[in-house]
């Protein structure tokens, strides 16, 4: 079946990458590297994190009780600084963006899978015009790799799963999409992401 639709997620594949905001703010402070990601998984839907992301939290209320799940895993964190870490990281990739205008301009459709949190910013988001569906998981109330988060997002664009291209930089992420029949990227390098896009799509995206 030829391809349909692209799904993009956006920290560390359309935006900066937060992981290495994260990377960079442990090398600061001395901690192991990798260990607010393993905060994040090893508390997982009771965790801070997880609340934040699935809209339970808003920031305010998220920056001690993670400052909590950090110290209780033996370390700490200004989870305040590290966010303005992560959001200096955050600027667009222009390769993305060109990317996402040819696919539509190809007739496939595009969406946006977040997982991302309120900002309390009540303007438009500039992203949004860039996609057909756009799916966050703090509205929704479900996050990735939660299956029901990948159903909505195909079911709004009214896509199969065997007809969507998903980009990810998290492999636990890709592996739910991949499991339903999406055809999956990691995203480590942008530029050899969307290579391996152009591939499977048959058509140019620079």
């Amino acid at each position: 079946m030829p391809f349909q639709a692209v799904i993009f997620d956006l920290g560390g594949v359309v935006l900066g990458s937060p992981l290495h905001a994260i990377a960079h703010y442990e090398k600061e402070l001395g901690i192991a590297a990798g260990s607010v990601n393993r905060v994040v998984g090893s508390t997982g839907e009771a965790g801070a994190w997880s609340k934040l992301e699935r809209g339970l939290f808003n920031l305010e209320q998220f920056f001690p009780a993670f400052e909590k799940d950090c110290a209780a895993a033996g370390f700490t964190i200004s989870a305040s600084t590290m966010f303005e870490r992560m959001g200096a990281e955050s600027a667009p990739r222009p390769m993305m963006m060109r990317a996402i205008e040819r696919i539509r301009e190809e007739g496939l459709r595009t969406a946006a899978l977040t997982n991302n949190w309120a900002t309390g910013d009540p303007g438009p988001n500039p992203l949004r015009p860039f996609f057909d569906e756009f799916v966050e998981s703090a509205i929704e109330g479900l996050q990735k790799p939660d299956p029901r988060i990948y159903d909505l997002v195909l079911g709004r664009l009214n896509v199969p799963a065997d007809a969507a291209v998903f980009l990810d930089d998290i492999g636990r992420n890709l592996k739910t999409a991949r499991e339903m029949g999406m055809t999956t990227i990691k995203v480590d390098d942008p530029a050899v992401a969307l290579a391996a896009l152009e591939e499977h799509l048959g058509f140019p995206l620079s």
